[in-house]
């Protein structure tokens, strides 16, 4: 899922090319998408854009009359720039948005049609699409640390919270979580002081590194290569190849549909958290450590 590094650069690049031009037409390829009736799609047709923003994952185009369009990627998501008129594709096209200097392309590359658009009339019907979530890179240490532990959870699970913070996700927590050196599964209100601080700072490091990242990557074109399996990133995606601070092979634990990537070394103290899925087969041989997977590994290999 686009998270807020990739929303952010997002909302850059389509306010550079669409804030003062009028949205001429809305052209919708799958009914699915338009989730919402009331106002009519047909109100947001021939207005002026006002302004585009990032409202915790979501995109929001505000338009003239207090109309807006609530944009929201979900998974598979996916916005292209191209040129006026270009014609939706077949397969993955969502709608189009066209304008005087280009359409704006909506695809989702998955297939359980997710992704959707919302027209809202006012600031009140606006505010109901926010989660509510934090914005961190706005906030103090004391608004994070207020979040943090307004309910017991594992760390990974009120990171990716949008009612505590606002777009982080599955990615980017991982990302966070080994740049704090902290156990995804350690519960929030047993953080000392010291590790509420450390995981605040890396929360901000790493989602304005990214950003600036992504920034560079994109220059004065638009992102066309939004995923959530980036080159540089320290762990996510990355089970089994060397940590880059320690080499140690990143490990995981699957849950749903999703997974948790983590180094040992540098966040568990050397202990393997238990996966789910392959604790229930292998039972007792789980490795507790990357000293027992070693030995594990090494006499499968004899």
């Amino acid at each position: 899922m686009p998270e807020l590094p990739d929303v952010t650069v997002y909302v850059e690049c389509l306010q550079t090319r669409i804030v003062g031009q009028p949205l001429d037409r809305v052209r919708l390829a799958s009914p699915f998408v338009l989730r919402s009736v009331t106002p009519p799609l047909a109100d947001v047709e021939g207005r002026q854009v006002r302004g585009v923003t990032r409202l915790g994952k979501r995109i929001v185009i505000a338009l003239e009359r207090d109309l807006s369009l609530v944009i929201h990627l979900m998974i598979a998501g996916r916005l292209r720039w191209r040129h006026p008129g270009t014609p939706i594709p077949t397969r993955r096209g969502l709608a189009a948005f066209d304008f005087p200097t280009g359409t704006l392309l909506f695809t989702e590359e998955g297939t359980k049609q997710r992704a959707s658009i919302h027209v809202v009339g006012g600031a009140a019907a606006l505010q109901a699409h926010d989660p509510g979530g934090l914005e961190v890179l706005e906030a103090t240490g004391d608004l994070f640390r207020d979040a943090l532990l307004r309910e017991n959870h594992t760390i990974k699970r009120a990171l990716t919270d949008p009612r505590l913070f606002s777009g982080i996700g599955n990615a980017y927590s991982d990302e966070i979580l080994h740049a704090a050196r902290l156990s995804p599964l350690t519960l929030t209100r047993r953080l000392t002081e010291a590790a509420i601080l450390r995981l605040f700072e890396a929360t901000r490091t790493t989602l304005e590194l990214w950003t600036d990242r992504l920034r560079q990557e994109v220059g004065a074109g638009f992102p066309e290569k939004v995923t959530a399996f980036r080159d540089g990133m320290a762990v996510h995606g990355r089970y089994g190849k060397p940590c880059p601070v320690c080499a140690s092979p990143v490990q995981r634990i699957v849950y749903a549909s999703n997974e948790a990537n983590y180094c040992p070394h540098c966040q568990t103290h050397g202990r393997l958290l238990a996966d789910r899925a392959l604790s229930r087969l292998l039972k007792r041989d789980w490795p507790r450590s990357l000293e027992e997977l070693e030995m594990m590994t090494s006499s499968r290999r004899e």
